[in-house]
């Protein structure tokens, strides 16, 4: 069993195929986002309004169900990919970094890899970028669907697609970097896994203890990055800027900035921990097969 728990550390290892580690961390993100949709659209309308979430929650639920998922393909696009992304370069860019810089300690190396997926992994803002504008109940009646609302940015010019990349740029790497080193740690100090059901158990702990941490961590982040794709058209306002505006509309408490913060991290236990579970889970499989 010491084995198994080693690759739980460092799960990339194994030398597995390209592709599954892709597979499994899309396979992943599917799930949690059907799974969490509602309650990512709640933390959203706190973050860019800085209301309650009692508040939050019944501007949701009067919209009713019919609109409950309206806004769904970005982030299931956008975080299936993302996820995928996630695991299969940090998996490549830990081999290729492994093996043409054998002198640089292999903690360095994994955490270089995590930076670098990290940031590959901006490529994805257009559809985060959707994702926010589609969620704002402002915007209920201007776009019928994700594809009018990139057809509208687009009027913008290409540089619509990525406001708020400096704040995904300062989320994604670093975030990853804590991730991969963290969830492994965690697994670790958990009681040893004897069967199926308790590995399982396991990898949804590890995940959402290190999902939540993160979320929390990095929560001043995401509400200045959603302030910066809630606007369309218009000046591009810098990641210090607009938090420096949101800081003051909040009556300069850092407090504030971290409206929202406990049903983030309910979210990020819940999802955090799906994804980890699951992702193990698909990977065993395919290993299996």
């Amino acid at each position: 069993m010491e084995s198994s728990r080693e690759d739980v550390t460092v799960p990339l290892m194994d030398h597995s195929p390209d592709w599954v580690e892709y597979a499994c961390g899309g396979g992943a993100a599917f799930f949690n986002i059907i799974i969490t949709f509602p309650l990512h659209k709640v933390i959203f309308r706190q973050q860019v309004f800085g209301i309650s979430g009692n508040s939050a929650f019944m501007q949701v639920k009067k919209e009713g169900l019919s609109q409950l998922y309206r806004g769904v393909l970005p982030p299931l696009l956008q975080k299936t990919f993302s996820v995928s992304l996630m695991f299969g370069l940090y998996d490549q860019y830990s081999r290729i970094l492994r093996s043409n810089c054998p002198f640089i300690p292999q903690s360095a190396t994994l955490h270089a890899a995590a930076i670098l997926s990290g940031t590959t992994e901006a490529i994805l803002v257009p559809f985060e970028r959707v994702q926010t504008i589609l969620q704002d109940q402002r915007r209920a009646n201007r776009f019928s669907n994700t594809i009018h609302a990139f057809r509208v940015l687009r009027m913008y010019g290409i540089g619509e697609y990525y406001r708020g990349l400096t704040a995904i740029l300062l989320r994604n790497g670093p975030s990853n970097a804590v991730f991969f080193s963290l969830r492994g740690k965690v697994n670790s100090v958990l009681p040893e896994a004897k069967t199926s059901a308790r590995k399982v158990r396991n990898d949804f702990v590890a995940g959402a203890v290190t999902g939540a941490f993160i979320s929390t961590v990095w929560y001043p982040v995401n509400v200045v990055k959603s302030r910066m794709q809630s606007k369309i058209g218009g000046e591009f306002r810098s990641f210090v800027y607009t938090f420096k505006q949101i800081y003051k509309e909040r009556n300069c408490r850092l407090r504030n900035m971290f409206l929202g913060v406990h049903l983030n991290y309910s979210r990020a236990l819940i999802s955090w921990g799906i994804i980890n579970a699951a992702y193990e889970i698909l990977k065993n499989c395919f290993m299996q097969d």
